[in-house]
């Protein structure tokens, strides 16, 4: 039997081809194998999913993931499936049967990985599986929605704690891009962690430079950085209308754009992104729709039109520039009057709780939820059609749900594929007065009814193959069965398609029973309130490094300058007309300073490059040993990265660049 190092060497070989991790993830993994509860805070493409697939294909058993992104969880089943990983995931998508089908798997055949949503945890389905299972590991994707202090709170986060109980000794991996102290203390609390257990990796990214430019003509700048900055970016705006906008002025100007928002067909969305992946389209302006999931890692810039909500968000959508650790920008374009309209927008996310109530009432009315109906029950949910018919604001709207999400009882997932649904209208026996002749659509109405359950009373989803396959006929035909019926009104029947769906945590409440907590509200109000802040504050800093900011908000205590912000670089410029003036060249000491001769740049240069030819480390470590000034090694390093003879990874580590064969430069 290997000892526990090779066995996960080889898998890493084995499976993705490399021969190294990053340190962060090791130590993640070897904390997972000893059983410890964990908790690892790494940024957005840091290698997250590695630190639970390799101890999970490292050994026996299966590894249950609990993710809210249907969307990544299909790309990594999918992804972990081409590696001959057998992997599943079960969401609001999918039909009974198929949920059936998937879990018997997991308890009795070979898979190695559940993908969960959060809310499948509370059904009896899942419940009775579980326990059946040889689960290794719970891993915890997105951790922070866990804390109603976190930017994205979601209460069924909270029943992984019950699950902890169907599974004891299992230990958890809680994993998340964004987590302050007060979160990261509120995640381990809620996941029940017997002792406080936190492995953080650095928020840094030496190769991003970040800016903000102040002024009334975004476009103008805009234009700017995309004349200036060769290869691919992304432009963030708020706006549906203001994609399409932008998309055009930047055509007009010769750059190949595309507008990316909800409002697009699923066909053409996936064209626009499949062009932009490939190079055809060199700018996506997006909402911040687009991004979750997209793994292309020569993006040049990223470019915010607004200002985010908070500074999560900021560092997760910039943080999708120079993934490749090339030289990449980040740039944030504030007008004079952004303060006032994120004031505004602030209010619109807190609206009265009477009016939530009443938005509650309206979405139930919509979806035909009467009073006591409704629990555990799926519902597609347009949201665009929904406030278009009860004219209704959209941006209240999706506050309301996020509220009413947050105090358990409705969720809205993500848009994905959906499969067809169908309710009856008519009853039990009326459908037995209607079947008098001996037909095809009475055999059919019997294999309907053989198959599924519950169709009198909602809406349920149906796999129109499996008919297919049960009743003899063609899918095609199927389907023109199922139409026909719907044009008879025996059926209501919704084609498979692509949409968001509205989950009722619960049955239907009367309004008088809806209780939305005023204390968590008002705390709440008040987190959402320090994010605007913190946010306008990052926009109005003249003075510390924009890197150390953003770094020192998810707790790292003494993050030094990055050198390469426009910040730093002002303060550089600075120092050097200073220099100047004084009659002093440039990287020259004051007489008398140790260590600081004319001609130490280069000496510098060669103690770096000798020093990384040892081993990778990152510029804290460089900065001590070499005994020099952070600023004057984030210059050299600039430098050698600008003339190819070092690289930089995502976790912040530099290293002597070793071509295209680097192990590390995929993960």
């Amino acid at each position: 039997m290997k000892h526990a190092p090779d066995r996960i060497y080889d898998t890493l070989k084995r499976y993705w081809g490399f021969t190294e991790f990053r340190p962060v993830q090791l130590e993640i993994i070897r904390s997972v194998l000893e059983g410890r509860d964990t908790l690892a805070l790494m940024p957005t493409g840091g290698g997250k999913s590695l630190t639970y697939q390799v101890p999970t294909l490292a050994r026996e058993g299966l590894c249950i993931v609990v993710t809210p992104l249907i969307a990544l969880m299909k790309d990594q089943v999918d992804r972990l499936r081409a590696r001959a990983v057998p992997a599943v995931a079960i969401h609001s998508g999918l039909s009974p049967r198929q949920i059936d089908i998937a879990l018997d798997n997991c308890a009795y055949g070979d898979v190695k990985f559940l993908y969960v949503a959060p809310e499948r945890l509370a059904t009896e389905a899942f419940r009775l599986r579980v326990v059946r299972m040889n689960v290794q590991l719970i891993a915890v994707d997105e951790a922070h929605c866990i804390s109603q202090w976190g930017y994205d709170f979601r209460p069924s986060y909270l029943r992984i704690a019950e699950l902890r109980e169907k599974l004891p000794g299992v230990p958890v991996l809680a994993l998340t891009a964004s987590a302050t102290k007060t979160v990261a203390d509120d995640i381990m609390r809620h996941l029940k962690f017997p002792e406080p257990h936190i492995l953080r990796s650095s928020f840094a990214r030496p190769n991003l430079s970040y800016s903000v430019r102040r002024t009334d003509d975004k476009n103008g700048q805009l234009l700017r950085l995309v004349r200036n900055v060769p290869g691919t970016g992304i432009v963030y705006v708020r706006t549906r209308e203001g994609t399409e906008q932008i998309a055009d002025l930047l055509r007009q100007e010769g750059t190949t754009a595309a507008a990316y928002h909800g409002g697009l067909g699923h066909a053409e969305r996936s064209l626009r992104q499949e062009e932009w992946l490939s190079g055809k389209t060199r700018v996506m302006v997006a909402t911040n729709a687009f991004g979750m999931g997209i793994d292309k890692a020569d993006v040049r810039f990223v470019v915010h039109y607004a200002m985010c909500d908070s500074l999560e968000s900021y560092y997760q959508e910039a943080g999708r520039a120079g993934r490749d650790s090339q030289r990449a920008y980040a740039l944030l374009l504030v007008a004079s009057d952004d303060s006032d309209r994120i004031a505004r927008r602030f209010e619109q996310e807190f609206p009265p709780l009477e009016k939530i109530k009443e938005i509650y009432e309206r979405i139930c009315s919509y979806l035909q939820i009467g009073i006591g109906d409704g629990g555990e029950a799926s519902f597609l949910f347009n949201i665009h059609d929904f406030c278009a018919r009860e004219r209704l604001y959209s941006g209240t709207v999706t506050s309301a749900l996020k509220l009413l999400q947050q105090n358990g009882y409705m969720t809205l997932t993500d848009a994905q594929e959906n499969p067809a649904r169908v309710m009856f209208c008519v009853s039990r026996d009326e459908l037995y007065k209607l079947r008098v002749q001996r037909d095809e659509l009475d055999h059919f109405i019997r294999t309907l009814l053989r198959l599924y359950n519950g169709v009198f009373t909602e809406f349920r989803p149906i796999d129109e193959g499996e008919l297919a396959t049960w009743s003899g006929y063609t899918v095609q035909r199927v389907k023109e069965l199922l139409k026909r019926l719907w044009q008879l009104r025996v059926i209501r029947y919704i084609p498979s398609n692509r949409s968001p769906i509205l989950f009722m945590n619960e049955e239907r409440l009367p309004r008088a029973d809806l209780y939305i907590a005023p204390e968590t509200y008002k705390r709440r109000q008040e987190l959402m309130r320090e994010r605007f802040e913190q946010m306008i504050a990052y926009a109005a800093n003249e003075q510390e490094c924009r890197s150390a900011v953003l770094e020192r908000y998810f707790g790292e205590e003494n993050p030094a300058p990055c050198g390469v912000c426009d910040i730093c670089l002002a303060r550089k410029r600075a120092a050097k007309a200073a220099a100047r003036e004084a009659g002093t060249a440039p990287g020259t000491a004051h007489p008398g300073a140790a260590g600081d001769a004319p001609g130490s740049e280069s000496a510098l240069r060669e103690k770096l490059l000798a020093r990384l030819a040892r081993s990778p480390a990152d510029p804290h470590r460089l900065a001590a040993e070499l005994a020099c000034p952070p600023e004057r090694l984030a210059e050299a390093v600039r430098e050698l990265l600008g003339e190819g003879a070092v690289r930089t990874f995502a976790d912040g580590r530099i290293a002597l660049f070793s071509g295209p064969d680097d192990p590390d430069k995929a993960k």
